[in-house]
């Protein structure tokens, strides 16, 4: 296999040589850092500074030259847009064929320009990719994230091929004007449906696909989910697609989506009515914390055997899963007429041992195509959204009361009852439709690169078999990149096989982004759990109020996360919208406190939806950063990312619960302020973790 820095030299265009990206000197310069620091004479925070000046002034040069070949296409698109309009008083034959022929020869320099930067498009990559090899950083994400996201970004130019959608607009829209149909000018506009046969337009077309698949890691997707990827094989396989698609099926991926949004249901279901039911079994209402929270407890053990066993399947841990939740519910529902409060409590905790959720996660990202992962994170964040918000809505309809024989349906059994139906129906749908994606057996790397190869001699014919460069590049690994580190670079790619391993793989920076998500969960469940408790002691409000309030605070999540993502997220760096959503989290706690003043429902409403659209938008920004800067070893095996982020959540969530029953035994007049202290104390501190982390960083 030829190394790409030969490759690059062999296909380049020679009069544009000066313009592709010094891959040659981008390799020597790494090398010589790996040199330096060895003997000491470079610290990390240099070696960083120094490389990404470097690949800066590289991606400005390419960057600038494709602004200057793209204005030079436009104005000779301009000249025979002028001869064009010209042969519409008088249409020749002859004259139409020569302007024919002057399109496609523009859009073949067109093509040239394609494989200009579909090569620097690689070159970068690649040097990104050897970089972050060859110190163990995860540079690419961070330099990606910060460069594509600014408002004057050049890497866009050259990734996202930003301005060339126009100049193949033109020459499509011209030659199907001019092809055949001479004295009619019919447009692509007004007859969509009629293809352009054109082998220049085709091969345009063609060149672009292939851009898009080559540059396809720019999209970031769905962070919120912190569905962990293996950066290596995002970049190693973007071409596999096929081999993707014949493990996806839309109605498995479908069911995990369902199952994550009842599991939702499910959790908040019981938040309107748990102090209720708990009282009526002799009981405290602040036990509620610990109803609640069984189920978070659970979810520790959970979500680690869920992990484990999602390494050799999908569908037996979905199925057990619906089995124990479906048990759960029928023993919390049957709880009431037993009068046991223990039952209620094994109940809960039943379901927490159903939680799937780190299946759904692994299912996305093992079984669902690269093309179309970003929509699929999505619809799991969209599928927990709204369960968060349909549990406490379909808690405030069950209101009602009735028997049946010896079991009693009222508005505390009915949540149980109704999503044991809901578990079995989902469990019938499961057996049926769910299938099963195969495993991928170990694969020689050798055979593997001589099979793509040969997949590649067959992709393309004539003018796009230049663009081969990009495929090759795009499924070979750099062999130039083996200098004698091969058995460390093995090390480093195995993933962690304890939470000891993973932890220590943590840096300072993740340790307290996982602090910052430990106390928005705490913050975010406070509010939940005690509201039935709060708001009946201070406003009377009913069960069906405390539904609706927590029904809108559901409703938040998903325009939240859009505003941030299409708005926000372009105007401040990450850095400053995660420190402010922790001040204003801080803000909507100190709020939330009964101090002087008669406390009020516009105190209590306002306060609650600043702390919870805060800690919405911090969740959202924080996972997003978390899932950049963990090691790649976290990216695969049980101890994952994402199991290490489910887990600090779910620990705050179980100790939030066990603070509001403590709490309680203080009376519920001292409940809101003796909860919301440890929430401020936690906020406080993250918010000073985050400024000393960020100083000592940037």
């Amino acid at each position: 296999m030829v190394a790409f820095g030969k490759k690059l030299k062999e296909r380049s265009i020679e009069e544009w040589q000066e313009y592709y990206i010094n891959y040659k000197l981008m390799k020597k310069k790494v090398k010589q850092y790996g040199r330096q620091i060895e003997v000491g004479s470079l610290d990390r925070r240099h070696v960083l500074k120094d490389f990404s000046r470097m690949l800066d002034h590289q991606i400005e040069k390419i960057s600038l030259f494709m602004l200057e070949q793209q204005g030079l296409l436009s104005s000779r698109l301009q000249k025979l847009r002028e001869c064009h309009d010209a042969l519409q008083d008088e249409p020749d034959i002859s004259q139409i064929s020569n302007l024919r022929e002057a399109y496609r020869s523009v859009g073949q320099d067109l093509l040239q320009l394609l494989v200009f930067i579909d090569t620097n498009a690689i070159g970068i990559r690649k040097i990104l990719k050897k970089f972050d090899k060859r110190f163990g950083y995860r540079f690419t994400n961070y330099y990606v994230k910060t460069r594509a996201d600014h408002p004057y970004s050049q890497l866009q130019q050259v990734f996202k091929h930003v301005g060339l959608g126009a100049v193949v607009g033109a020459i499509s829209r011209n030659l199907h004007e001019l092809q055949n149909n001479q004295g009619s000018f019919l447009s692509i506009y007004d007859q969509p449906v009629i293809p352009l046969q054109d082998p220049v337009v085709d091969s345009i077309k063609n060149a672009v696909d292939r851009l898009t698949r080559s540059t396809n890691f720019l999209n970031f997707m769905a962070q919120h989910a912190l569905i962990m990827q293996d950066e290596d094989l995002m970049i190693l396989h973007e071409d596999q697609a096929d081999q993707e698609e014949g493990r996806y099926h839309f109605m498995s991926l479908l069911l995990n989506l369902a199952n994550t949004f009842l599991y939702m249901v499910n959790t908040y279901i019981i938040v309107p009515t748990a102090d209720d039911y708990s009282m009526s079994l002799g009981a405290a209402a602040t036990v509620c914390g610990v109803v609640i929270g069984a189920m978070a407890v659970a979810q520790l053990f959970s979500s680690v055997y869920f992990s484990a066993w999602s390494n050799k399947s999908y569908f037996q841990p979905l199925i057990f899963s619906s089995i124990v939740l479906f048990v759960g519910n029928l023993v919390y529902a049957l709880a009431y007429d037993f009068n046991s409060l223990a039952l209620l409590l094994i109940g809960r905790l039943f379901c927490g041992f159903g939680s799937a959720r780190a299946v759904n996660r692994r299912y996305i990202s093992d079984c669902v195509p690269l093309k179309i992962r970003m929509q699929a994170s999505a619809g799991f964040v969209s599928a927990s959204a709204l369960g968060m918000a349909c549990g406490p809505a379909l808690a405030g309809l069950l209101q009602t009361n009735f028997k049946i024989y010896s079991l009693t349906f009222n508005q505390d059994t009915l949540p149980g009852w109704v999503m044991a139906v809901a578990w079995l129906m989902y469990l019938v749908w499961l057996a049926i439709s769910f299938v099963e994606p195969a495993r991928d057996p170990e694969e020689d790397p050798t055979s593997q690169e001589s099979n793509s190869a040969g997949q590649d001699e067959n992709m393309e014919k004539g003018l796009t078999e230049q663009l081969l460069l990009a495929q090759e590049e795009t499924e070979h690994d750099d062999e130039d990149d083996c200098d004698g580190s091969e058995e460390s670079a093995e090390d480093s790619r195995k993933p962690a096989n304890s939470f000891v391993a993973a932890y220590k793989l943590l840096t300072p920076s993740v340790k307290v982004q996982l602090l910052i998500y430990f106390m928005l969960k705490y913050a975010m469940e406070i509010l939940l759990s005690e509201s039935s408790v709060v708001t009946t002691y201070y406003f009377g409000w009913s069960m069906s109020s405390v539904s609706i309030f927590l029904f809108c605070l559901g409703l938040t999540v998903l325009p939240v996360n859009l505003v941030v993502g299409s708005y926000i997220s372009n105007m401040f760096e990450d850095r400053q919208i995660l420190l402010g959503s922790e001040i204003m989290v801080c803000v909507g706690i100190l709020l939330s406190f009964h101090v002087v003043i008669p406390y009020s429902v516009p105190q209590y409403v306002i306060s609650g939806f600043i702390m919870f659209v805060s800690a919405e938008v911090l969740e959202g920004v924080n996972l997003s950063l978390l899932s950049r800067v963990m090691s790649s070893r976290l990216s695969r095996g049980t101890y994952n990312g994402g199991l290490l982020s489910t887990e600090a959540g779910t620990i705050a969530r179980v100790i939030a619960d066990a603070t509001i029953t403590v709490a309680g035994f203080l009376g519920q007049s001292m409940l809101l302020n003796v909860t919301l202290l440890p929430s401020l104390t936690i906020c406080v501190a993250s918010i000073v973790a985050t400024c000393y982390t960020f100083n000592s960083l940037y």
